[in-house]
């Protein structure tokens, strides 16, 4: 029962970690659109950025294996936003 306690707790950790990190990089990508950078020219950095240092902690065929189904994500509508769920 502890080891299940604590898989919740790591869990419940995880995702308080990850909504933090979410609001830090949506603070930062606000402020350099306010200061005149081009979204486009954002957008590339910040996967450029993800992916090297995905690259530099896992190794490249680990981050390629990772990111194989990628493509099939963005078209199912996974990163869309603003799509409306029936």
């Amino acid at each position: 029962m502890s080891s299940q306690l604590s898989s919740i707790t790591d869990q419940k950790k995880i995702k308080k970690d990850k909504q933090a990190a979410l609001r830090y990089l949506l603070d930062a990508w606000e402020e350099a659109v306010y200061d005149g950078v081009d979204p486009d020219v954002l957008s590339s950095a910040a996967i450029f950025t993800a992916l090297s240092d995905m690259v530099a902690t896992y190794g490249e065929d680990a981050v390629a294996d990772m990111t194989d189904g990628l493509s099939q994500r963005i078209k199912n509508g996974e990163f869309t936003i603003d799509r409306i769920l029936q």
